[in-house]
């Protein structure tokens, strides 16, 4: 769809996600069979699950805990009466007919979730409402050219659905506020956020208009989008199709699509259901779901620190660049090591670039997470203080004492430099045998230092480092060497 930069630029698109995140309890959402990903087909089920007649489901109160924590980080209203509803509608992977949801009464309304948008600028995203519901079972199209098998594992697995209000106008800005989504839960840890897995998956709603207009356009929604760069893309197909079917005098159709990650477009999967498509009607096999301001207060009180919260601190008190912050707080335990790394030591700065460079290029080049790390945030500090006070290079200490203090765990950074001779030298006579080692091997580029030719004073600190294996102290090596040469 080739459109000209003129006609697009007269459009503006509204966007609105709705995100369903799979919740890490041990068991389902109103039975007790067992909430674990990559099981043996049909192997987590019981007659519940199962929709067999006289069943009785009750709710899984851990899903309710996990909806207020996600409420709280998201500054939302908590409902104190909290009624269920069914869900009406034929799926073969859906047994009982019907999925258990919240229609009326969303325990979680209003509130918002920060992004920051292309240009840099934040923007609050509204959010509609966060509810509970039970996610339905897997159909399997791919390992049979005839048949459509049935997992039913998934059947049963408490979801929160977080519906955002239509507050996006890019798909970046949908790419932005998915990525906070998925930073929350896993910070929460009420999800993995694992979308390859399914864990988190995410329906688009998206509609054009003219620029100036009050009035939407005709919505769309693209269903179970499974990663964050499929979103961004499928809305940005949806958008130049909605213009050029406008700019063509057509008129688009509300409808349900799927998106084809390998074409980059979306086909017609079926036309949009509306709310009373599904008949909704009050779980009569539920009591409601009393939340009181105690329970609350009880969660409010064990929250962990939040991505924004720590980003802002990161900026604003510790005055590290919003590169630095957003680095150190895309992952909750990098972020959490890093605060403890904070306690051990004087310079921010310093700690953070420590963890951007050798700690990270290390779980990177091993592939772990920092939980596999074995150099505890102590440790490390204590290697960094050395550095800072002047005991060893900064050169020495990255290359050769962290390694050090990685592969033996039960030893202090001191005792290893110590064992290793890794400590720096400050003593004039050993610094100045290097030096005269290193002014007798270039005695060339003396005559050329000696003649104006100064910047060469860097092949002379080399090899002094070289031969002191990088234990010479740089300030005082760098003035001895400048004496040396000026004589």
């Amino acid at each position: 769809m080739n459109i000209s930069s003129e006609i697009l630029d007269q459009y503006q698109a509204v966007i609105g996600l709705e995100v369903h995140a799979q919740l890490l309890t041990k068991s389902k959402a109103f039975s007790s069979d067992r909430n674990e990903y990559g099981n043996m087909p049909n192997s987590n089920t019981s007659p519940i699950s199962l929709g067999h007649p006289g069943t009785l489901p009750v709710l899984n109160e851990k899903s309710a805990e996990f909806a207020v924590r996600l409420g709280l980080a998201c500054s939302c209203e908590i409902r104190e009466h909290n009624e269920f509803a069914r869900k009406n509608y034929f799926y073969a992977d859906l047994p009982k007919g019907y999925q258990i949801t919240q229609d009326t009464t969303p325990i979680c309304t209003g509130g918002h979730i920060r992004i920051k948008t292309p240009d840099g600028v934040g923007k609050n995203v509204g959010l509609t409402r966060i509810h509970m519901e039970e996610d339905s079972g897997k159909s399997i199209h791919d390992l049979s050219p005839f048949e459509t098998l049935i997992d039913l594992n998934r059947a049963g697995v408490p979801l929160l659905e977080i519906v955002s209000e239509p507050d996006m106008s890019s798909a970046d800005e949908a790419y932005a506020y998915l990525t906070e989504v998925r930073k929350l839960v896993r910070y929460l840890e009420i999800c993995d956020g694992n979308m390859e897995e399914g864990s988190l998956r995410c329906d688009a709603n998206v509609s054009v208009m003219k620029k100036g207009s009050t009035v939407y356009g005709t919505r769309v929604e693209i269903k179970n989008l499974n990663s964050i760069r499929n979103v961004r893309r499928s809305i940005e197909f949806e958008i130049l199709r909605h213009i050029s079917v406008l700019e063509d005098g057509g008129e688009i159709k509300k409808a349900t699509l799927t998106f084809n990650a390998a074409s980059g477009e979306t086909s017609m999967m079926r036309t949009k259901e509306e709310a009373d498509d599904y008949r909704y009607f009050p779980e009569p096999d539920l009591q409601p779901l009393m939340i009181t301001q105690d329970y609350v207060q009880g969660i409010k009180h064990t929250m962990p620190p939040l991505p924004n919260e720590l980003f802002s601190k990161y900026v604003d008190e510790l005055k590290l660049s919003e590169y630095d912050a957003g680095v150190l707080t895309d992952d909750k335990y990098f972020a959490l090591y890093f605060e403890e790394l904070l306690k051990q030591v004087d310079s921010a700065k310093t700690a953070a670039n420590w963890m951007m460079g050798e700690v990270k290029g290390y779980l990177n080049e091993m592939a772990i997470e920092i939980d596999k790390f074995d150099c505890t945030p102590a440790r490390l500090g204590e290697l960094i203080n050395m550095v800072d006070s002047g005991k060893m290079g900064r050169t020495l200490a990255a290359q050769q004492l962290f390694p050090l203090i990685i592969q033996n765990p039960d030893k202090s950074a001191q005792t290893l430099a110590e064992e290793f001779q890794l400590v720096q030298v400050g003593n004039e006579d050993e610094l100045q045998s290097w030096i005269q080692q290193a002014l007798d091997k270039y005695p060339d580029k003396v005559e050329e230092y000696r003649g104006g030719k100064k910047g060469i004073i860097g092949l002379f600190m080399g090899e002094v480092m070289r031969l002191s294996q990088g234990k010479a102290d740089p300030k005082k090596t760098s003035a001895l060497v400048q004496k040396a040469l000026d004589q």
